[in-house]
């Protein structure tokens, strides 16, 4: 929850300035409030960079006052919406059938879901992580066929390490992405193959390069390093 409609336009001035050092592989895609993301399309003048939601309704439509849905989503160019952010997960009580509803209205709609999970940091430490982060996204996987989840992208993020400053070592992530990719191919062995899987946990321009060189990190959910439109070029340059 921040910016405005001129932080818009001022960042769009710095982050397509340079937009061509960023390798022609990499996809861009950046997630304002729902509240600026026409502004944020209006604005844009380059085709590189796609529109995320970062929240959707589990609701096609009707009375639910304040709500978003996925088909107004659509209406304004939307390709994209954060699912199951673990501050969704922990602020606004969003449990596994939530998001797997919210999932269905994306699917819906032709929006390709990115899907977050991960674990605390008392699950981390009790031992739990790996089985926290495989339910969360057993719940989404089991609840579709593999045609239907050809455009998910899973986003791993530490809870303990949003916002913290701390960020999980190269390694210790590298071994939570390789553990949900083996999930996922349990079932679902194509899609295992293709399926971004980002990391997402204070990823600034100082790690993002060791983070991305890692066997099964694809990219970045990026938080606060976001902000700074200097910061995030150099993150996305960091990829490929």
């Amino acid at each position: 929850m921040n910016g405005s409609a001129r932080a818009i336009v001022d960042y769009l001035s710095v982050f397509e300035s340079d937009i061509t050092a960023v390798a022609e592989d990499v996809e861009i895609v950046l997630a304002p409030p729902s509240l600026y993301l026409s502004k944020l399309g209006d604005a844009k003048s380059s085709e590189r960079i796609h529109l995320a939601a970062q929240n959707v309704a589990a609701q096609q439509s009707g009375a639910y006052t304040g709500e978003i849905s996925s088909g107004m989503l659509s209406d304004i160019g939307v390709a994209y919406s954060l699912v199951g952010h673990s501050e969704r997960r922990s602020l606004f009580g969003e449990t596994d059938a939530v998001v797997v509803e919210k999932v269905a209205r994306l699917l819906e709609q032709g929006i390709r879901p990115i899907l977050c999970v991960g674990e605390t940091l008392e699950e981390r430490e009790s031992g739990n992580a790996q089985r926290v982060v495989e339910a969360q996204l057993n719940a989404v996987i089991r609840a579709y066929e593999e045609a239907q989840l050809s455009g998910l992208v899973v986003a791993y993020e530490p809870v303990w390490a949003i916002g913290t400053g701390k960020t999980a070592t190269p390694d210790v992530a590298q071994e939570m992405h390789a553990a949900i990719r083996a999930c996922m191919d349990e079932r679902m062995p194509a899609l295992a193959a293709r399926c971004p899987l980002l990391y997402g946990g204070s990823v600034n321009s100082g790690n993002a390069a060791e983070l991305f060189a890692q066997e099964d990190i694809d990219g970045g959910l990026v938080g606060g390093a976001s902000l700074k439109p200097e910061e995030f070029l150099i993150i996305c340059q960091s990829i490929g």
